[in-house]
């Protein structure tokens, strides 16, 4: 033990020595282990912890009906309560609504909050113990309206009721209904969403009065639920799934028309269930993971090389040491130590540069009202990982440089001058080595922040099919609010005559979902004339739209009208449908005229849209029909309002007609159509900016490995050149000569790199707008432009080669 302090301190003096070298090591250790530590640490916020403040989350998964066993699909209650009686896999299924907005109708004006409902046994599958009280009771599953009680957030504990502890047994009002408040949750738990808070959960039974769906208990085609089951122990996932798949059939071959395309069950683990944040994440930060561990190898690269050119000072030192008597044992592992006190210093930088972008991803999410909750925490576990990291990263960059100077022979390296002390050829190949290998992963994290960054401004610039500039939006729902659908088409009728006479309102429409928005629905249809395929889904994207929306929109038809005020209750029911929608099921048929059965009413389709991107920028746009919301009511509604100037400026007096005819309607996502559709490309410009980091990391890093390397190596051959210059050589052909040797590095790392990156990129397409993953123009861009960053490397130390006095050195030698 004194011995290993012996060491420390001894490595502690000499970095104190060497000051310069010191800074820069740990700098570019900072910044490679804390490109890893921030990936880590939201990878351990979201997909290694999904749900915080729920227990034993690895027996979790996410169950979900499957369209061809690919697109993810809710549940029906009465599919959820079939499997979970009969499943023998599981210690529990838990079934759960989508976060949906509610009034608190306690006192004075209502207050918009975030409420989800649950089956009674949500909790207990869960493993979540409330703080306060208890959660649901298997009695309030049985009736439908039976069960008035609520379990609040401990965030709406504190917020609303001031954290008092006699809050149980009160009541409060949610959608103008009385609860009894039973229980509090932990202050981690927000929700079983990934990414969505919740600030209360109500039971299943009591849906009717929070949600504006009617009788969802027994409806047997509205897929709305969504579920998870507790694996029992020893129980694979792969066995669980083919359980419930069995299981599944009888609801099948009941309802074969409602599961078409739904027929199979699928289960994933948390970390990567189909619905909440972790859709994204589960394919987004692993790979950020992979590309910053690639710069943390180009950091090792790079650290390894100082070491190896700063060995050179060290050689006689060392072969001193071996001389009278020390081990190469522990010569290596006082050289070890050295390169983990640096790993460690460069660790603790890490960890603050950690504290400071662990939570910048909320930063990448448009401002919004919803109940978004991506908090990133830097908690026991990113310490540990810092730690790993660290001094698997001192032994990675700081193994081979030990072993390489340790290994020297005693009594050539005393023989030697000390001028000539230099090192020899396997020290100057092993740089070479590493240069190629920095160069080639340079190249490879240039290649994938090229096609991030393209992809982003691509999709920045491209036409979605719609116009977003100068669109207000404001969202309100109803429901809560306790109006009928007639009330309810009064309101909105009198809603869009008011805000059309506001001075700069060019159009305006109401519609029940944003294109590109996190908002969407689907709809069950039969078109006219179309044979259903085997395992075919009948569930088709569609929106309840007011009239001239279309128009408001700037959606190109292709054929046919807009909706107008006409189509109403009293009217025939009517549909517009987009061109992939007569595409698929009427090819080489004119769709006008053409009727579509959805929800036991038959619409007739007058209207065609060209194509535009209503769900996601990356897929191609998809059957897609709009229906009239005067002929299909729905509550929740969103105002767009087209204006002739900035949108946010309207604000006020969009809100000021809406209080105008509701004073207690609650008004919320008041924002722009520009703003709300950044969250299709949340992943890209995440994606985008990190990688362009680290691909600039790379760039610097890559120089600075090509200088050290030919810097060191022409100081080695001064004596070499001194004497090629006294033989009558020109300064120009010396300055070529030591160009050329860095070149030939940068060209043969450049080759490996886009060999390597034309295999590695394909697994990026699917988060790539508008780019192939081998687009040319990436590829050769960053390869010319590493070349040129090579090329500026090599300058110095070639210019200083041709200055070089051949009398003196050969003087000198």
């Amino acid at each position: 033990m004194s011995s290993l302090w012996q060491d420390v301190r001894y490595s502690l003096r000499l970095l104190a020595k060497s000051p310069g070298f010191t800074v820069i090591a740990l700098l570019t250790l900072g910044l490679g282990i804390g490109a890893n530590t921030t990936i880590f640490s939201w990878i351990n916020s979201t997909l290694l912890n999904p749900i915080p403040g729920v227990a034993n989350t690895g027996a979790l998964v996410a169950i979900s009906l499957s369209e061809n066993a690919q697109t993810p699909f809710p549940l029906t209650y009465p599919d959820f309560e079939h499997l979970r009686e009969q499943a023998q896999s599981f210690s529990g299924l838990a079934g759960f609504s989508s976060t949906n907005t509610m009034n608190l109708t306690d006192s004075g004006k209502p207050e918009r909050i975030w409420g989800t409902v649950a089956s009674a046994n949500y909790f207990d599958v869960l493993g979540v113990k409330p703080i306060l009280g208890r959660g649901f009771v298997t009695t309030e599953d049985k009736t439908p309206g039976g069960a008035p009680v609520v379990v609040i957030s401990y965030r709406l504990w504190q917020t609303r009721f001031r954290g008092s502890k006699s809050i149980l047994g009160q009541t409060i009002g949610i959608n103008q209904h009385r609860y009894e408040i039973v229980g509090v949750t932990p202050p981690l738990f927000q929700g079983s969403l990934t990414g969505q808070r919740s600030d209360l959960w109500i039971p299943v039974m009591m849906e009717q009065q929070v949600l504006p769906d009617g009788d969802l208990i027994h409806d047997n085609h509205y897929f709305w639920l969504l579920a998870l089951g507790r694996l029992k122990p020893g129980i694979p996932l792969e066995q669980a799934q083919q359980e419930l798949t069995v299981l599944m059939q009888p609801m099948v071959q009941q309802f074969p028309e409602e599961h078409k395309g739904h027929e199979k069950v699928t289960l994933a683990p948390l970390w990567r269930g189909p619905f909440g944040a972790n859709a994204l994440f589960s394919t987004l930060l692993p790979m950020l993971m992979a590309i910053s561990g690639a710069v943390l190898l180009l950091t090792c690269a790079n650290v390894a090389n100082l070491l190896l050119v700063r060995s050179v000072a060290r050689r006689r030192e060392i072969a001193i040491r071996l001389s009278v008597g020390a081990s190469r044992w522990r010569l290596v592992r006082q050289m070890l130590i050295e390169s983990l006190m640096l790993s460690v210093g460069g660790g603790v930088l890490a960890l603050m540069v950690t504290l400071w972008t662990s939570g910048s991803m909320m930063r990448f999410v448009p401002p919004t009202t919803h109940p978004v909750d991506l908090a990133v925490r830097t908690d026991r576990t990113v310490l540990l990982a810092t730690l790993v990291i660290s001094i698997l990263t001192g032994v990675i960059f700081g193994t081979l440089p030990a072993l390489r100077t340790s290994g020297i022979s005693p009594a050539a390296v005393l023989k030697e001058e000390t001028s000539t002390s230099q090192g020899g050829p396997g020290r100057v190949r092993l740089s070479s080595v590493l240069v190629v290998a920095q160069m080639s992963l340079s190249l490879l994290l240039l290649v994938c922040a090229g096609l991030f960054i393209r992809s982003f401004a691509n999709a920045q610039q491209f036409n979605p099919g719609f116009n977003p500039e100068h669109v207000l939006l404001a969202s309100y729902d109803l429901f809560p609010a306790g109006y009928t659908e007639a009330t309810g088409i009064q309101f909105n009728h009198q809603l869009l005559a008011r805000i059309s006479a506001i001075p700069g309102v060019e159009a305006t429409t109401l519609g029940s979902r944003v294109p590109l928005g996190v908002a969407g629905g689907t709809v069950s249809l039969k078109p006219e004339g179309y044979v259903w395929q085997a395992h075919e889904s009948m569930e088709i994207f569609d929106a309840l739209v007011g009239p001239d929306y279309l128009h408001t929109m700037q959606i190109p038809l292709a054929s046919g009208r807009d909706f107008a005020a006409q189509d109403n209750e009293t009217s025939q029911p009517v549909a517009v449908v987009n061109q992939s929608f007569a595409d698929r099921y009427w090819p080489k048929q004119n769709p006008l005229g053409k009727r579509i059965v959805a929800d036991n009413k038959t619409f007739t389709v007058v209207g065609v849209t060209r194509n535009s991107y209503f769900a996601n920028l990356n897929a191609d746009p998809g059957p897609y029909l709009y229906f009239s919301l005067y002929q299909s009511y729905a509550p929740a509604m969103t105002v767009h309002v087209r204006v002739s100037g900035d949108p946010m400026a309207f604000s006020a007096a969009v809100e000021k007609v809406v209080h105008e005819l509701n004073p207690d309607l609650p008004l919320h996502d008041v924002t722009t159509l520009k703003t709300t559709i950044q969250l299709a490309t949340v992943g890209t410009r995440i994606a985008g900016t990190f990688v362009g980091a680290f691909g600039l990391l790379a760039l610097v890093l890559a120089a600075v490995g090509i200088y050290g390397v030919v810097s060191y190596t022409t100081r080695q051959r001064m004596p070499e050149l001194a004497i090629r210059l006294a033989l009558g050589a020109e300064r120009r052909d010396v300055f070529r000569l030591v160009l050329g040797q860095g070149i030939r590095l940068a060209l043969v790392g450049v080759s490996i790199g886009l060999v390597v990156s034309i295999l590695l990129t394909r697994f990026l397409k699917n988060l790539l707008f508008g780019v192939t993953s081998t687009d040319a123009i990436t590829f050769s861009s960053v390869a010319v432009l590493l070349c040129l960053v090579a090329l500026a490397a090599c300058f110095v130390p070639a210019l200083r080669a041709t200055k070089v006095d051949p009398m003196a050195a050969l003087r000198y030698q």
